[in-house]
């Protein structure tokens, strides 16, 4: 799966510091990467581009995780590019369905990315009197050319809702409604959402991590 270039994997909240001044995108998803480029703001990269402007291929998700689909995403887009690159990794995991669509959140929308299917299906699958937990998962992997990589995770705990509400966010945010809130991941503000995801939490293991200046 990483063809010759060794794979380092730290799991300890430590990592490699980023001091390059150009940060692939490993993601052909807008709305996930203007959500990253959101929280990359303050570190002052003079280029942050996406997998998809450099038209690299999207790599076959074949990882039985987050955390390692997020790796191999990481991983094929530093080497193709020579440069750093960060992949993201994440979906919606609800109690009663047994974690799913986990993994499997983005196939759940087709090929033509609809996730008004996917939610449909959701919906569909819980039926009426299930518990309706639910939660986020995000893994963040920062990989290099020559094969290392960090990889940093973060959840956010919510409850599933219906009808969708908001038009914010993107995949599955209008059906999400986090714990301490009154409505949806969509219906937020991006700031308010940034603050407290499951993509914001697994940012903050890694800015800590790679881009903490004082381990720059």
């Amino acid at each position: 799966m990483h063809g010759t270039i060794p794979l380092v994997r730290t799991a300890r909240p430590s990592g490699r510091p980023f001091a390059g001044d150009t940060l692939v995108v490993a993601s052909h998803n807008t709305g996930k990467v203007r959500e990253i480029a959101d929280l990359l703001a303050p570190f002052g990269l003079t280029r942050v581009v996406s997998a998809g402007e450099l038209g690299l291929p999207e790599p076959e998700e074949t990882g039985a995780s987050f955390a390692a689909n997020a790796e191999l995403k990481a991983l094929a887009a530093a080497r193709a590019s020579g440069h750093p690159a960060l992949a993201d990794d994440s979906g919606l995991e609800v109690v009663a369905l047994e974690g799913a669509p986990g993994i499997y959140s983005a196939r759940w929308a087709g090929p033509d990315r609809d996730f008004g299917r996917a939610m449909e299906r959701v919906r569909s699958e819980l039926g009426s009197g299930r518990d309706r937990r639910a939660n986020f998962a995000c893994a963040l992997s920062l990989a290099w050319p020559d094969g290392h990589v960090d990889t940093f995770e973060g959840r956010v705990y919510g409850d599933i809702v219906w009808p969708p509400r908001g038009d914010r966010g993107f995949g599955y945010d209008p059906i999400f409604q986090p714990d301490g809130h009154a409505v949806t991941f969509a219906e937020m503000d991006p700031a308010d959402k940034h603050a407290i995801s499951h993509r914001a939490e697994a940012f903050r293991l890694l800015v800590a991590a790679c881009f903490d200046p004082a381990t720059g």
